[in-house]
């Protein structure tokens, strides 16, 4: 009887007490703006330093960011505040003018004089 009471007991505080999980989410954030390796690299340095982001991965050819964080230290509003803060529109949240004016020209864009033009796509060649 009283291994069975113990096996109850252990197993009550096992499933109640110790496990909990922290609230974890990816998110997708559109960064239209990040073409190039540099702007890829200046991301997610700047998002990985903020508490509660775990992983920050910047696909500059998609134009999205990936943001794997928790959600009882920060938000996504946070988040994209971040990314416009080093100089990047972030979905809705516009990059800060005057640190967008400071980045190297060839991650500006195309129509402020940077180097990224949006690439034309041409038409498939005749059939022969």
């Amino acid at each position: 009887m009283k291994q069975l009471l113990l096996a109850i007991a252990f197993f009550g505080f096992g499933s109640t007490g110790f496990s909990q999980t922290k609230p974890l989410l990816i998110a997708t954030i559109k960064t239209p703006n990040a073409l190039c390796a540099v702007c890829k690299t200046r991301i997610e340095a700047y998002v990985k330093r903020y508490d509660g982001v775990l992983e920050a991965t910047v696909n500059y050819r998609k134009g999205e960011t990936k943001v794997k964080y928790l959600t009882d230290r920060t938000d996504i509003e946070q988040i994209k505040t971040a990314i416009a803060n080093c100089g990047y529109d972030a979905d809705d949240v516009p990059a800060a003018e005057d640190i967008y004016n400071r980045l190297p020209k060839s991650c500006k864009k195309f129509e402020d004089g940077g180097g990224h033009p949006k690439p034309k796509v041409s038409p498939p060649p005749p059939p022969q």
